[in-house]
């Protein structure tokens, strides 16, 4: 999976921080519990971790600083968001495929 510049940044900062890695993952594992679907939830995550990146840039000198913050356009988190879903939850369980029938 290839993450872009900003999600890139963002894994790393939330992989070098432990309270932040914890608080993330909460977050992601109550988002998807909360789902009645993965792709609701990994929408959900996406515009978090967004928002996220908007904070964190004004105050972190490795997300742009304060002069870039201003300037920032909205950049998809989504593959963030599906990794963080991988690394951090139990795969559901796929439904047995019965025989005789189409997969």
């Amino acid at each position: 999976m290839s993450l872009n510049r900003y999600e890139q940044t963002l894994y790393d900062y939330v992989k070098g921080h432990a309270d932040e890695r914890q608080h993330w993952q909460h977050k992601v594992r109550a988002i998807l519990a909360d789902s009645a679907e993965i792709p609701g939830a990994v929408a959900r995550i996406d515009s978090e971790l967004w928002r996220y990146y908007e904070e964190r840039s004004s105050v972190v000198p490795a997300f742009g600083g304060t002069e870039r913050a201003a300037g920032l356009r909205r950049t998809s988190m989504k593959n963030l968001a599906e990794l963080l879903i991988r690394l951090w939850t139990e795969p559901k369980p796929r439904k047995p495929v019965q025989p005789g029938s189409d997969p």
